[in-house]
Protein backbone atom coordinates (compact mmCIF):
# COMPACT_ATOMS: atom_id res chain seq x y z
CA UNK A 1 0.00 0.00 0.00
CA UNK A 2 1.34 3.18 -0.76
CA UNK A 3 2.70 5.07 1.72
CA UNK A 4 0.45 8.19 0.52
CA UNK A 5 -2.72 6.62 1.32
CA UNK A 6 -1.72 5.50 4.82
CA UNK A 7 -1.30 7.90 7.95
CA UNK A 8 -0.16 11.58 6.91
CA UNK A 9 -2.61 14.11 6.85
CA UNK A 10 -2.12 17.92 7.74
CA UNK A 11 -4.94 19.23 9.54
CA UNK A 12 -5.54 22.31 11.78
CA UNK A 13 -6.19 20.83 15.31
CA UNK A 14 -9.59 21.52 16.17
CA UNK A 15 -10.87 21.90 13.01
CA UNK A 16 -14.80 21.66 12.61
CA UNK A 17 -14.36 18.50 10.80
CA UNK A 18 -11.15 16.69 10.82
CA UNK A 19 -8.89 15.45 8.00
CA UNK A 20 -7.33 12.63 7.25
CA UNK A 21 -5.85 10.29 5.16
CA UNK A 22 -6.87 6.66 5.50
CA UNK A 23 -5.03 4.67 8.17
CA UNK A 24 -3.36 1.85 8.66
CA UNK A 25 -6.60 0.00 9.71
CA UNK A 26 -7.96 0.65 6.02
CA UNK A 27 -4.80 -1.78 4.69
CA UNK A 28 -5.58 -4.81 6.53
CA UNK A 29 -8.32 -6.72 7.46
CA UNK A 30 -9.56 -6.57 10.99
CA UNK A 31 -8.40 -4.35 14.11
CA UNK A 32 -4.86 -3.89 14.19
CA UNK A 33 -2.81 -4.26 17.53
CA UNK A 34 -0.81 -1.34 18.94
CA UNK A 35 2.53 -3.97 18.63
CA UNK A 36 1.63 -3.58 15.03
CA UNK A 37 1.35 0.04 15.17
CA UNK A 38 4.02 0.74 16.75
CA UNK A 39 6.25 -1.45 14.57
CA UNK A 40 5.14 0.81 11.76
CA UNK A 41 6.73 3.26 13.58
CA UNK A 42 9.81 2.03 14.31
CA UNK A 43 8.69 2.06 18.12
CA UNK A 44 10.00 -0.33 21.18
CA UNK A 45 8.47 -1.53 24.29
CA UNK A 46 7.77 0.36 27.66
CA UNK A 47 10.98 0.37 29.32
CA UNK A 48 11.15 0.21 33.09
CA UNK A 49 10.98 4.06 33.52
CA UNK A 50 8.02 4.39 31.25
CA UNK A 51 6.44 1.41 33.32
CA UNK A 52 7.06 3.10 36.83
CA UNK A 53 5.34 6.36 35.14
CA UNK A 54 2.53 3.95 33.99
CA UNK A 55 1.85 2.70 37.87
CA UNK A 56 1.42 6.09 38.49
CA UNK A 57 -1.36 6.73 36.11
CA UNK A 58 -2.98 3.57 37.27
CA UNK A 59 -2.73 4.26 40.73
CA UNK A 60 -5.03 7.33 39.94
CA UNK A 61 -7.24 5.83 37.79
CA UNK A 62 -8.26 2.77 40.21
CA UNK A 63 -8.89 5.37 43.03
CA UNK A 64 -11.34 7.03 40.89
CA UNK A 65 -12.84 4.68 38.90
CA UNK A 66 -16.06 2.58 39.87
CA UNK A 67 -15.03 -0.46 38.11
CA UNK A 68 -11.71 -1.07 39.28
CA UNK A 69 -12.27 -4.35 37.20
CA UNK A 70 -12.05 -2.57 33.87
CA UNK A 71 -9.01 -3.41 32.48
CA UNK A 72 -9.98 -2.67 28.96
CA UNK A 73 -9.18 1.00 29.49
CA UNK A 74 -6.50 0.92 31.48
CA UNK A 75 -4.69 -0.77 28.46
CA UNK A 76 -6.33 1.56 26.40
CA UNK A 77 -4.40 4.51 27.91
CA UNK A 78 -1.16 2.31 27.98
CA UNK A 79 -1.76 1.57 24.16
CA UNK A 80 -1.96 5.51 23.68
CA UNK A 81 1.13 6.33 25.55
CA UNK A 82 3.26 4.02 23.98
CA UNK A 83 2.20 5.60 20.67
CA UNK A 84 2.98 8.71 22.01
CA UNK A 85 6.45 8.21 23.32
CA UNK A 86 8.00 6.14 20.73
CA UNK A 87 6.27 8.79 17.66
CA UNK A 88 5.91 12.00 18.89
CA UNK A 89 8.32 14.07 16.66
CA UNK A 90 10.57 15.09 19.16
CA UNK A 91 11.26 12.95 22.59
CA UNK A 92 8.90 13.86 25.66
CA UNK A 93 9.49 12.89 29.43
CA UNK A 94 7.31 9.98 30.36
CA UNK A 95 6.85 11.98 33.49
CA UNK A 96 5.66 14.90 31.62
CA UNK A 97 3.05 12.32 29.82
CA UNK A 98 1.79 11.22 32.97
CA UNK A 99 1.70 14.76 34.86
CA UNK A 100 -0.60 16.04 31.84
CA UNK A 101 -2.48 12.76 32.18
CA UNK A 102 -2.84 12.69 35.70
CA UNK A 103 -4.07 16.69 35.91
CA UNK A 104 -6.57 15.87 32.88
CA UNK A 105 -8.14 13.53 35.38
CA UNK A 106 -8.03 15.89 38.63
CA UNK A 107 -9.34 18.65 36.50
CA UNK A 108 -12.23 17.21 35.71
CA UNK A 109 -16.07 18.80 35.53
CA UNK A 110 -17.60 18.03 38.25
CA UNK A 111 -14.01 17.26 40.43
CA UNK A 112 -13.56 13.57 40.40
CA UNK A 113 -14.52 11.54 43.66
CA UNK A 114 -13.19 8.31 44.43
CA UNK A 115 -14.83 5.37 43.47
CA UNK A 116 -16.97 7.10 41.43
CA UNK A 117 -16.46 8.07 37.71
CA UNK A 118 -17.02 5.90 34.40
CA UNK A 119 -13.86 4.49 33.32
CA UNK A 120 -14.09 5.37 29.70
CA UNK A 121 -14.73 9.32 30.82
CA UNK A 122 -11.41 9.02 33.66
CA UNK A 123 -9.74 7.65 30.68
CA UNK A 124 -10.88 9.90 27.91
CA UNK A 125 -9.74 12.95 30.62
CA UNK A 126 -6.15 11.47 30.65
CA UNK A 127 -5.99 11.18 27.24
CA UNK A 128 -7.05 14.87 26.59
CA UNK A 129 -4.97 15.71 28.93
CA UNK A 130 -2.07 13.98 27.95
CA UNK A 131 -2.18 15.26 24.12
CA UNK A 132 -2.54 18.79 24.95
CA UNK A 133 0.34 18.83 26.52
CA UNK A 134 2.35 18.45 23.56
CA UNK A 135 1.54 20.56 20.75
CA UNK A 136 -1.44 22.52 19.35
CA UNK A 137 -2.18 19.73 16.33
CA UNK A 138 -1.87 16.88 17.87
CA UNK A 139 -4.97 15.02 20.10
CA UNK A 140 -6.88 12.17 21.16
CA UNK A 141 -10.25 11.55 19.34
CA UNK A 142 -13.02 9.83 21.04
CA UNK A 143 -15.12 7.05 19.29
CA UNK A 144 -17.45 9.23 17.85
CA UNK A 145 -14.55 12.25 16.85
CA UNK A 146 -13.29 9.49 15.02
CA UNK A 147 -16.20 8.68 13.34
CA UNK A 148 -16.21 12.24 11.77
CA UNK A 149 -12.52 12.13 11.30
CA UNK A 150 -12.75 11.51 7.09
CA UNK A 151 -15.46 13.69 6.74
CA UNK A 152 -13.31 16.72 6.07
CA UNK A 153 -11.57 15.02 3.42
CA UNK A 154 -14.36 13.94 1.08
CA UNK A 155 -15.19 17.85 0.91
CA UNK A 156 -18.51 17.21 2.30
CA UNK A 157 -19.40 18.01 6.25
CA UNK A 158 -21.82 19.61 8.12
CA UNK A 159 -21.10 22.34 10.71
CA UNK A 160 -20.19 26.48 10.22
CA UNK A 161 -17.24 26.76 7.74
CA UNK A 162 -14.34 27.34 9.64
CA UNK A 163 -10.88 25.97 10.44
CA UNK A 164 -10.15 26.40 13.95
CA UNK A 165 -7.39 26.11 16.91
CA UNK A 166 -7.26 26.98 20.58
CA UNK A 167 -5.15 30.50 21.74
CA UNK A 168 -5.26 31.24 24.94
CA UNK A 169 -8.52 29.42 26.24
CA UNK A 170 -10.21 30.98 23.18
CA UNK A 171 -10.95 29.66 19.54
CA UNK A 172 -8.61 31.30 17.29
CA UNK A 173 -9.92 31.09 13.43
CA UNK A 174 -7.46 29.92 10.99
CA UNK A 175 -9.85 30.30 7.70
CA UNK A 176 -13.32 30.59 7.15
CA UNK A 177 -14.22 28.55 4.25
CA UNK A 178 -15.62 30.54 1.62
CA UNK A 179 -19.03 30.35 0.46
CA UNK A 180 -20.28 28.87 3.81
CA UNK A 181 -22.02 30.35 6.24
CA UNK A 182 -19.08 31.23 8.46
CA UNK A 183 -17.27 33.55 5.40
CA UNK A 184 -20.88 34.91 4.43
CA UNK A 185 -21.57 35.96 7.82
CA UNK A 186 -18.50 37.99 8.22
CA UNK A 187 -16.13 35.92 10.02
CA UNK A 188 -12.36 36.64 9.13
CA UNK A 189 -9.00 34.76 9.41
CA UNK A 190 -7.55 35.63 12.65
CA UNK A 191 -10.77 35.93 14.85
CA UNK A 192 -11.05 34.83 18.57
CA UNK A 193 -14.08 33.51 19.46
CA UNK A 194 -14.89 34.18 23.12
CA UNK A 195 -18.50 33.23 23.65
CA UNK A 196 -20.48 30.83 22.23
CA UNK A 197 -24.66 31.50 22.17
CA UNK A 198 -23.50 33.64 25.44
CA UNK A 199 -21.26 30.85 27.00
CA UNK A 200 -17.82 31.58 27.92
CA UNK A 201 -15.52 29.37 25.84
CA UNK A 202 -12.70 29.57 28.82
CA UNK A 203 -12.73 26.58 30.76
CA UNK A 204 -13.98 24.23 27.77
CA UNK A 205 -11.74 21.93 25.71
CA UNK A 206 -11.10 22.71 22.21
CA UNK A 207 -12.88 19.50 21.30
CA UNK A 208 -15.77 20.75 23.97
CA UNK A 209 -16.11 23.89 22.24
CA UNK A 210 -16.33 22.26 18.65
CA UNK A 211 -19.52 20.25 19.50
CA UNK A 212 -21.00 23.04 20.96
CA UNK A 213 -20.28 24.65 17.01
CA UNK A 214 -21.86 21.42 15.45
CA UNK A 215 -24.85 20.62 14.80
CA UNK A 216 -28.38 20.13 12.66
CA UNK A 217 -28.52 22.10 9.19
CA UNK A 218 -30.61 24.82 9.28
CA UNK A 219 -30.17 25.82 13.20
CA UNK A 220 -28.45 28.87 14.30
CA UNK A 221 -25.37 29.97 16.38
CA UNK A 222 -24.33 33.30 17.89
CA UNK A 223 -20.51 33.62 17.93
CA UNK A 224 -18.79 36.65 20.07
CA UNK A 225 -16.12 37.96 17.78
CA UNK A 226 -13.11 39.61 19.42
CA UNK A 227 -11.03 41.30 16.43
CA UNK A 228 -8.04 43.57 16.74
CA UNK A 229 -8.66 47.36 16.85
CA UNK A 230 -12.54 46.97 17.43
CA UNK A 231 -14.84 45.62 19.99
CA UNK A 232 -16.50 42.41 20.69
CA UNK A 233 -19.38 41.54 18.96
CA UNK A 234 -21.94 39.05 17.81
CA UNK A 235 -22.06 36.99 14.85
CA UNK A 236 -25.18 35.25 13.66
CA UNK A 237 -24.30 31.95 11.68
CA UNK A 238 -26.81 29.26 10.52
CA UNK A 239 -25.19 25.69 10.79
CA UNK A 240 -25.58 23.89 7.05
CA UNK A 241 -24.25 21.43 5.27
CA UNK A 242 -20.66 22.70 3.80
CA UNK A 243 -19.91 21.14 0.71
CA UNK A 244 -16.39 22.98 -0.24
CA UNK A 245 -15.63 23.48 -3.63
CA UNK A 246 -12.32 22.87 -3.51
CA UNK A 247 -11.09 24.39 -6.87
CA UNK A 248 -12.71 27.26 -9.01
CA UNK A 249 -11.21 29.44 -12.24
CA UNK A 250 -11.68 32.04 -14.41
CA UNK A 251 -9.87 34.18 -17.35
CA UNK A 252 -8.69 37.70 -16.29
CA UNK A 253 -8.09 38.82 -20.21
CA UNK A 254 -5.41 36.55 -21.80
CA UNK A 255 -4.29 35.18 -17.74
CA UNK A 256 -5.52 32.46 -16.10
CA UNK A 257 -6.43 32.60 -12.47
CA UNK A 258 -7.18 29.39 -10.41
CA UNK A 259 -8.03 29.20 -7.03
CA UNK A 260 -7.48 26.24 -4.50
CA UNK A 261 -9.74 26.66 -1.42
CA UNK A 262 -8.56 23.83 0.33
CA UNK A 263 -6.59 19.86 -0.08
CA UNK A 264 -9.30 17.84 -0.09
CA UNK A 265 -9.38 14.59 -2.30
CA UNK A 266 -11.13 16.77 -4.67
CA UNK A 267 -8.42 18.19 -5.79
CA UNK A 268 -6.95 16.27 -8.33
CA UNK A 269 -9.68 15.55 -10.32
CA UNK A 270 -11.04 19.17 -10.59
CA UNK A 271 -7.79 21.07 -10.46
CA UNK A 272 -7.03 18.78 -13.84
CA UNK A 273 -10.42 19.75 -15.27
CA UNK A 274 -10.51 23.45 -14.58
CA UNK A 275 -6.61 23.92 -16.43
CA UNK A 276 -8.65 22.07 -19.42
CA UNK A 277 -11.39 24.04 -18.88
CA UNK A 278 -9.48 27.31 -18.61
CA UNK A 279 -7.33 26.77 -21.45
CA UNK A 280 -10.39 25.51 -23.75
CA UNK A 281 -11.81 29.34 -22.87
CA UNK A 282 -9.07 30.92 -23.70
CA UNK A 283 -8.40 29.30 -27.43
CA UNK A 284 -11.97 31.02 -28.44
CA UNK A 285 -11.09 34.54 -26.27
CA UNK A 286 -10.93 37.41 -28.23
CA UNK A 287 -7.88 38.21 -25.87
CA UNK A 288 -6.18 35.36 -27.36
CA UNK A 289 -3.81 32.77 -25.83
CA UNK A 290 -2.87 32.03 -22.01
CA UNK A 291 -0.30 34.73 -21.51
CA UNK A 292 0.19 33.42 -17.35
CA UNK A 293 -1.26 31.84 -14.41
CA UNK A 294 -2.29 32.81 -10.90
CA UNK A 295 -2.34 30.14 -8.73
CA UNK A 296 -4.24 31.86 -5.35
CA UNK A 297 -3.47 30.00 -2.17
CA UNK A 298 -4.66 32.86 0.45
CA UNK A 299 -6.75 31.86 3.25
CA UNK A 300 -5.64 27.82 2.40
CA UNK A 301 -5.42 25.98 5.79
CA UNK A 302 -4.44 23.17 4.26
CA UNK A 303 -5.98 19.62 3.53
CA UNK A 304 -4.48 16.51 2.44
CA UNK A 305 0.01 15.23 1.80
CA UNK A 306 -0.90 13.75 -1.45
CA UNK A 307 -3.05 16.61 -2.78
CA UNK A 308 -0.27 19.23 -1.97
CA UNK A 309 2.17 16.83 -3.45
CA UNK A 310 -0.22 16.52 -6.62
CA UNK A 311 -0.80 20.32 -7.34
CA UNK A 312 3.01 20.72 -6.60
CA UNK A 313 3.61 18.34 -9.55
CA UNK A 314 0.96 19.83 -11.88
CA UNK A 315 3.64 22.97 -12.50
CA UNK A 316 7.05 21.22 -12.19
CA UNK A 317 8.76 18.59 -13.96
CA UNK A 318 11.45 17.94 -12.01
CA UNK A 319 13.27 18.14 -8.43
CA UNK A 320 11.93 18.04 -4.39
CA UNK A 321 8.61 18.97 -3.97
CA UNK A 322 8.84 18.25 0.24
CA UNK A 323 10.59 16.23 2.25
CA UNK A 324 9.78 15.15 5.85
CA UNK A 325 11.69 14.10 8.88
CA UNK A 326 10.48 12.04 11.57
CA UNK A 327 12.21 12.01 15.20
CA UNK A 328 14.99 9.10 13.92
CA UNK A 329 16.44 10.63 11.00
CA UNK A 330 16.29 6.96 9.19
CA UNK A 331 12.55 7.76 8.52
CA UNK A 332 13.29 10.75 6.50
CA UNK A 333 11.15 10.71 3.22
CA UNK A 334 11.89 12.48 0.19
CA UNK A 335 8.85 13.50 -2.64
CA UNK A 336 10.18 14.56 -6.10
CA UNK A 337 8.37 15.76 -8.61
CA UNK A 338 7.86 13.99 -12.62
CA UNK A 339 7.65 15.10 -16.13
CA UNK A 340 4.44 16.81 -16.82
CA UNK A 341 3.26 20.59 -16.26
CA UNK A 342 -0.59 21.56 -16.66
CA UNK A 343 0.56 24.75 -17.54
CA UNK A 344 2.51 24.12 -20.25
CA UNK A 345 5.30 26.32 -18.99
CA UNK A 346 3.23 29.49 -18.41
CA UNK A 347 4.65 31.90 -16.23
CA UNK A 348 3.43 31.88 -12.44
CA UNK A 349 2.44 33.87 -9.65
CA UNK A 350 1.19 32.58 -6.44
CA UNK A 351 -1.03 34.23 -3.86
CA UNK A 352 -0.44 33.49 -0.14
CA UNK A 353 -1.27 35.42 3.31
CA UNK A 354 -1.19 34.40 6.73
CA UNK A 355 -4.00 32.18 6.36
CA UNK A 356 -2.14 29.88 3.87
CA UNK A 357 -0.98 27.17 5.71
CA UNK A 358 0.21 23.70 5.95
CA UNK A 359 -0.40 21.73 2.61
CA UNK A 360 -1.07 25.17 0.78
CA UNK A 361 2.66 25.80 2.42
CA UNK A 362 4.26 22.84 1.00
CA UNK A 363 2.77 24.03 -2.55
CA UNK A 364 4.23 27.43 -1.91
CA UNK A 365 7.50 26.52 -0.93
CA UNK A 366 8.08 24.22 -3.68
CA UNK A 367 6.88 26.55 -6.77
CA UNK A 368 9.32 29.06 -4.61
CA UNK A 369 12.51 26.82 -4.18
CA UNK A 370 12.29 25.16 -7.58
CA UNK A 371 11.80 29.32 -9.28
CA UNK A 372 9.17 27.86 -10.92
CA UNK A 373 6.76 30.78 -9.94
CA UNK A 374 7.27 34.21 -8.42
CA UNK A 375 5.05 34.12 -4.51
CA UNK A 376 3.16 37.47 -3.59
CA UNK A 377 1.52 38.51 -0.53
CA UNK A 378 2.52 38.14 2.94
CA UNK A 379 4.15 35.68 4.85
CA UNK A 380 2.27 32.23 5.97
CA UNK A 381 1.03 30.71 8.76
CA UNK A 382 4.41 28.86 9.14
CA UNK A 383 2.56 25.37 10.16
CA UNK A 384 5.18 22.49 8.87
CA UNK A 385 4.11 19.83 11.29
CA UNK A 386 3.07 16.38 10.05
CA UNK A 387 -0.23 14.93 12.12
CA UNK A 388 -1.45 10.94 11.53
CA UNK A 389 -4.65 9.86 12.71
CA UNK A 390 -4.06 6.38 14.23
CA UNK A 391 -6.94 4.55 15.23
CA UNK A 392 -6.58 2.73 18.83
CA UNK A 393 -6.84 -1.13 19.48
CA UNK A 394 -9.77 -0.03 22.19
CA UNK A 395 -11.36 2.75 20.59
CA UNK A 396 -10.83 6.10 19.46
CA UNK A 397 -7.63 7.43 17.64
CA UNK A 398 -4.73 9.85 18.27
CA UNK A 399 -3.76 12.84 16.18
CA UNK A 400 -0.61 12.66 16.40
CA UNK A 401 2.63 15.07 15.64
CA UNK A 402 5.40 13.00 13.91
CA UNK A 403 7.18 14.79 11.78
CA UNK A 404 8.29 18.49 10.55
CA UNK A 405 8.21 19.11 6.53
CA UNK A 406 10.70 21.02 4.77
CA UNK A 407 11.24 22.87 1.69
CA UNK A 408 13.25 22.02 -1.29
CA UNK A 409 15.81 24.66 0.35
CA UNK A 410 16.65 22.51 3.13
CA UNK A 411 14.73 24.86 5.91
CA UNK A 412 11.46 23.96 7.76
CA UNK A 413 8.71 26.56 7.11
CA UNK A 414 7.30 25.05 10.84
CA UNK A 415 6.91 28.93 12.94
CA UNK A 416 8.30 31.37 10.67
CA UNK A 417 6.17 30.62 7.51
CA UNK A 418 7.12 30.98 3.70
CA UNK A 419 8.48 34.25 2.80
CA UNK A 420 6.76 36.16 -0.44
CA UNK A 421 8.99 37.09 -3.39
CA UNK A 422 7.56 40.37 -3.38
CA UNK A 423 5.53 41.36 0.00
CA UNK A 424 2.14 43.38 -0.19
CA UNK A 425 1.62 45.10 2.80
CA UNK A 426 -1.40 46.19 4.25
CA UNK A 427 -3.13 49.72 4.55
CA UNK A 428 -0.47 52.12 5.15
CA UNK A 429 -0.92 52.98 8.81
CA UNK A 430 -1.17 57.31 9.54
CA UNK A 431 1.90 58.46 11.80
CA UNK A 432 1.53 57.18 15.61
CA UNK A 433 -0.49 54.02 14.42
CA UNK A 434 0.37 50.92 15.28
CA UNK A 435 -0.06 47.46 13.10
CA UNK A 436 -2.38 45.23 14.52
CA UNK A 437 -0.53 41.85 15.39
CA UNK A 438 -1.02 39.24 12.97
CA UNK A 439 -1.13 35.86 14.80
CA UNK A 440 0.78 32.54 13.24
CA UNK A 441 1.66 29.17 13.74
CA UNK A 442 4.69 30.78 16.30
CA UNK A 443 1.88 32.49 18.70
CA UNK A 444 0.15 29.58 19.28
CA UNK A 445 0.57 28.16 23.02
CA UNK A 446 3.35 24.78 22.61
CA UNK A 447 3.83 25.42 19.08
CA UNK A 448 6.98 23.36 17.44
CA UNK A 449 10.00 25.39 16.65
CA UNK A 450 11.44 25.90 13.13
CA UNK A 451 15.15 26.39 12.46
CA UNK A 452 17.43 29.35 12.10
CA UNK A 453 18.36 29.09 8.36
CA UNK A 454 18.49 32.00 6.75
CA UNK A 455 15.94 32.93 3.65
CA UNK A 456 16.25 34.57 0.18
CA UNK A 457 15.05 38.00 0.72
CA UNK A 458 12.26 39.43 -0.77
CA UNK A 459 12.47 41.25 -4.22
CA UNK A 460 10.39 44.46 -3.71
CA UNK A 461 7.86 45.75 -0.84
CA UNK A 462 4.71 47.76 -1.37
CA UNK A 463 1.76 48.44 -0.10
CA UNK A 464 -1.71 47.09 -1.38
CA UNK A 465 -3.40 50.32 -2.01
CA UNK A 466 -0.62 50.66 -4.97
CA UNK A 467 -2.40 47.91 -6.74
CA UNK A 468 -4.72 47.97 -9.56
CA UNK A 469 -7.83 46.42 -8.54
CA UNK A 470 -8.65 43.22 -10.16
CA UNK A 471 -11.62 40.16 -9.86
CA UNK A 472 -14.89 39.66 -11.06
CA UNK A 473 -16.33 42.25 -8.36
CA UNK A 474 -12.97 44.62 -8.58
CA UNK A 475 -12.05 44.69 -5.58
CA UNK A 476 -8.97 42.58 -5.00
CA UNK A 477 -5.77 44.79 -4.90
CA UNK A 478 -3.63 41.85 -4.28
CA UNK A 479 -4.86 39.99 -7.43
CA UNK A 480 -4.58 43.28 -9.44
CA UNK A 481 -0.73 43.27 -8.65
CA UNK A 482 -0.50 39.55 -9.33
CA UNK A 483 -2.02 40.40 -13.03
CA UNK A 484 0.10 43.32 -13.00
CA UNK A 485 2.99 41.41 -12.53
CA UNK A 486 2.62 38.80 -15.36
CA UNK A 487 2.06 41.61 -17.92
CA UNK A 488 4.80 43.23 -16.87
CA UNK A 489 7.32 40.57 -17.41
CA UNK A 490 10.07 41.24 -14.40
CA UNK A 491 10.04 42.47 -11.29
CA UNK A 492 11.86 45.78 -12.95
CA UNK A 493 8.59 46.50 -14.83
CA UNK A 494 6.51 45.98 -12.34
CA UNK A 495 7.50 47.68 -9.97
CA UNK A 496 7.72 51.06 -12.14
CA UNK A 497 4.53 50.65 -13.26
CA UNK A 498 2.55 50.18 -9.87
CA UNK A 499 5.05 51.88 -7.52
CA UNK A 500 6.80 54.04 -10.20
CA UNK A 501 8.35 56.89 -6.84
CA UNK A 502 10.17 53.68 -5.46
Amino acid sequence: MNRLSQLIAFAFGGALAFAALQSLSACSQGQLSIDQVVRAFGGSAIDATGQRELKRFYETFDAYTNDANDVRHRDHFRDAFRLVRANYVVKVDDAQLIDAALKGMVDMEPPPRRGSVAPELLVEAALDGMMASLDPHSSYLNPSEYKESNIITKGEFGGLGIEVTMEEGLIKVISPIEDTPAYRAGVQAGDLITHLDGVPIKGKTLTDAVKIMRGRPGTGIRLTISRADTAPFDIAVVRAVIVVRSVRWHLEGNIGYVRVMSFTSQVEPKLEEAMADMFAAAAVANDGPLRGLVLDLRNNPGGLLDQSLFVSDAFLESGVIVSVRERNPRNERVYMAGPGDLSHGLPMVVLINGGSASASEIVAGALKDQGRAVIMGRRSFGKASVQIIQPLPVEGALKLTTARYYAPSGHTIQARGVSPDIILNGPLPTEGDDAPKIRREADLPGALGGDSLSEKAATATLAREQCPKAGPEGEDMELGCALAYLRAGSAKAFMSAVAPAQ
